[in-house]
């Protein structure tokens, strides 16, 4: 979630804070029931699965830890100094941007990140994009350039939404790539359609449980879990699903995390969807870790979930693109580097524009 959305409500939060209280979400609710989409194929193994979780209060929940929401938490991150102000507002660096970037033609698969979580995919002659965020708005600025213009993007096949939080679901991108693509199918977690239905022009969206197959063609696609939380507006915590994507060809697979804490669930992708070849990691806005760890994931701890995935190549997203949080935007890419002989597998530079699956 943006720190500017966060700025904006400080003073509402404050003031709900005085009224009612520190607002928490206990997730291991005695009355806990289970959700799913009938429509659609679900693929965990263990005959005990239920579906995704949902409490009493109607929310969704993490599957192993519990989500603690308080505005006092908030109050404190927002009124306290950042230790780090004047480095972040020394790092004058910019996410690497390929010079005259272009869109394979060949008819080749490709990954080409935009900036932040946004992906442009092609797997098996389908066109797949994720979270993208292609204009700057009220609450989010980009302080990465785009490779290519908007208008130059191919014909989206699959529109991958992972969840509901304004750097990851933009209004009006969603509504000029559903201009530009009647046939576009939408992907996402279960009710968050009810967010983006009328952003669209009647396209299909399919939303998933976790561990659920969509209904796709030449590629094979399933949601599965993120430790994280969903909210746009002050009165709808967690009704909508979050979580992560894995595709899957006969040539190759992808892990795309979305946003995400560090948690069990990185094991249980492995063991029941197998090892991914390329891992799409959150590294970024994780500062101050006593706030944002069950939520965003520190490069240190993405590549211990890397490891634990068993992936092939680590590919780092969420930096560099919006300011989101207190670390400098470059410093996780420095991290990385830095720590690069823990990986059990290959870090690869994410620059944007430039095609980063490994021939």
């Amino acid at each position: 979630m943006s720190k500017q959305v966060v700025v904006s409500f400080t003073l509402l939060m404050s003031l709900l804070l005085v009224l009612f209280g520190s607002c928490s979400v206990s997730e291991n609710s005695k009355k806990t029931t289970y959700m799913q989409n009938p429509r659609l194929k679900t693929i965990h193994p263990d005959v005990e699965w239920k579906g995704t979780p949902v409490n009493e209060k109607g929310q969704f929940a993490n599957l192993y830890l519990e989500f603690e929401s308080s505005f006092a938490d908030l109050w404190k991150w927002q009124t306290s100094k950042n230790p780090q102000r004047e480095e972040k507002k020394a790092d004058t660096r910019t996410l690497a941007v390929k010079p005259g970037a272009e869109i394979p033609k060949n008819g080749d698969d490709f990954l080409i990140w935009l900036g932040h979580a946004s992906y442009l995919i092609q797997l098996n002659g389908k066109v797949l994009l994720t979270d993208p965020v292609l204009f700057d708005n009220f609450f989010l600025k980009r302080q990465s350039d785009l490779p290519f213009p908007v208008e130059s993007l191919p014909s989206i096949d699959y529109l991958l939404l992972s969840h509901n939080h304004r750097d990851h679901c933009d209004k009006k991108t969603i509504q000029f790539l559903s201009d530009k693509n009647p046939d576009m199918k939408i992907l996402t977690g279960l009710k968050v359609g009810e967010v983006i239905d009328d952003w669209t022009r009647g396209q299909e969206i399919q939303e998933a449980g976790w561990y659920q197959e969509f209904q796709t063609e030449g590629i094979t696609i399933t949601y599965v879990p993120a430790r994280h939380w969903s909210r746009r507006w002050l009165w709808d915590l967690n009704e909508n699903l979050w979580g992560g994507f894995y595709l899957s060809t006969s040539e190759q697979t992808v892990y795309f995390m979305g946003d995400s804490g560090f948690g069990p669930h990185f094991k249980d992708i492995s063991t029941i969807m197998g090892k991914p070849d390329y891992c799409l990691m959150g590294v970024g806005a994780y500062k101050p870790e006593w706030f944002m760890a069950q939520a965003h994931i520190s490069p240190t701890d993405a590549i211990t979930a890397f490891n634990i995935l068993g992936g092939t190549y680590f590919i780092p997203m969420h930096f560099g693109t919006f300011d989101l949080s207190d670390e400098p935007k470059m410093e996780p890419w420095d991290v990385l580097k830095a720590n690069e002989g823990q990986l059990a597998g290959t870090l690869i530079a994410p620059v944007v524009g430039a095609n980063l699956f490994q021939r």
